[in-house]
């Protein structure tokens, strides 16, 4: 399946306004914190490697606070000595290269968080995964609003012939155990087990009603794998 190109969507001027806060944070901390940001995107856009821009702002924020620290103090705390000037001379500089080198990268970063910029996706594999996230929501949504149509294109149903891809789906109420198992990746006892309970109910009316049966380690992944259609 081809991977489509990412839709660029237009956010709200408040959402605009409030995402400057990088630029207030990294400038008013003269690049102290200039690693929240990174960290904050990295989650919002699910890219590792700017958990590894954050940790290199973080450490030269800690370079740049050894440096203060050493910087001799008399008792009301201001700097005294040629010594202390240049450790704090030193500390001020990094301080200005930090913020100038992390603003110009949260201009594209902070575009990307908003959708104006389509994300960066290297990775093949994260691509892939990243589609086959979409297919499942567009899946779910038709589940939602038609279910007849759901049935029809046999979304959750990957042991039955279709031409619909839902990205990974599997249907709680009619798919064999052992798909329920291979998709949801469980083992063999528990499948059987939901099978069992969907039976004795006649059908289950959300996915999180197989909890009483399903490890809480995997509920997560049974979330983001099942459906349930009537049966």
């Amino acid at each position: 399946m081809s991977v489509s190109q990412p839709v660029v969507t237009k956010p709200s001027a408040v959402a605009r306004v409030g995402s400057r806060w990088y630029f207030v944070v990294t400038i008013a901390t003269v690049g102290l914190f200039a690693w929240v940001p990174f960290v904050h995107a990295a989650v919002r856009l699910g890219r590792k490697s700017l958990y590894a821009r954050a940790a290199a702002f973080g450490a030269a924020a800690a370079v740049m606070g050894v440096l203060l620290s050493l910087a001799p103090k008399d008792a009301a705390g201001k700097t005294v000595g040629t010594t202390g000037d240049v450790l704090t001379s030193i500390a001020t500089i990094l301080g200005l290269v930090v913020v100038a080198v992390a603003c110009v990268q949260q201009v594209k970063l902070r575009r990307q968080v908003l959708g104006l910029a389509p994300v960066e996706q290297g990775d093949p594999a994260l691509a892939a995964a990243l589609a086959a996230r979409e297919r499942r929501a567009e899946a779910r949504k038709l589940v939602a609003t038609d279910p007849l149509i759901a049935r029809d294109l046999r979304i959750g149903r990957p042991d039955l012939p279709r031409n619909y891809d839902d990205g990974g789906l599997v249907d709680l109420n009619n798919a064999p155990a052992a798909v329920i198992a291979s998709v949801c990746g469980l083992d063999p006892e528990t499948a059987a087990a939901i099978v069992d309970i969907r039976v004795e109910v006649g059908g289950f009316a959300a996915v999180d009603d197989v909890g009483t049966v399903v490890p809480y380690a995997a509920l997560d992944r049974v979330r983001d794998r099942a459906i349930v259609l009537p049966s």
